[in-house]
């Protein structure tokens, strides 16, 4: 399960599994994204192991259909909280994003991923799951409209490099430095007035956040 270690860089590690969107999890991760805006200071995401996140759960999903409105609202409640969210905001990313996760990934100001191994996917397309109009207003305010093209009608699986070179993350480095580079971005933005930056998020996206708000 999530843990948060509070410092002068908060930093949130998603857990050690495939850090999937489970309902208990969502609820983790708000609760310490509330002790963030209680304490503030600038925020790194990361997870324990290669995965930083692999999005929806599925099998939970399955099993609880009459539950899809409610859930989807509260996984767009997440993504428009991380994208409006009143600090700095860093994902560092150990290896594998996909779907969801790769969207909460974006949703942060800046991420740095792994060069060498792991994939940055939107893989909706190939599992027949379409964007809903939330999702795909994030992820088209976050890329150019060749990457977003790209990204959301064939599923490419980027690589660190190759993410980089898109545009999908603003840095692709060796394993043992992702986290330290991503404390030194958040860092560098530390002393940010809360309520100024926030004021500024919500005016810059102010659309996609209505639009992931309406579940």
């Amino acid at each position: 399960m999530p843990t948060l270690k509070r410092d002068d860089v908060h930093v949130l590690d998603l857990g050690d599994g495939e850090n999937r969107f489970h309902p208990d999890w969502l609820a983790e991760v708000n609760a310490a994204l509330d002790q963030v805006e209680a304490d503030p200071a600038p925020l790194v995401t990361t997870a324990s192991s290669r995965i930083y996140s692999n999005g929806l759960d599925l099998d939970w999903l399955g099993g609880h259909g009459d539950e899809l409105q409610s859930y989807v609202a509260t996984v767009q409640g997440l993504l428009a909280r991380m994208l409006a969210f009143p600090v700095p905001t860093v994902a560092a990313i150990p290896g594998h994003v996909f779907a969801a996760g790769a969207m909460l990934a974006l949703a942060h100001d800046f991420r740095v991923m792994r060069a060498d191994r792991g994939f940055f996917c939107l893989p909706e397309v190939d599992i027949d799951i379409p964007f809903t109009p939330g999702m795909a207003a994030l992820i088209q305010c976050k890329l150019t409209p060749a990457a977003a093209h790209e990204a959301m009608t064939t599923g490419r699986r980027f690589g660190g490099e190759a993410a980089a070179a898109a545009g999908l993350v603003d840095e692709a480095v060796p394993e043992d430095e992702v986290l330290a580079s991503a404390l030194t971005r958040a860092r560098a933005l530390t002393g940010k007035t809360p309520g100024t930056l926030a004021a500024i998020k919500a005016q810059m996206y102010a659309g996609q956040l209505a639009a992931l708000r309406e579940g």
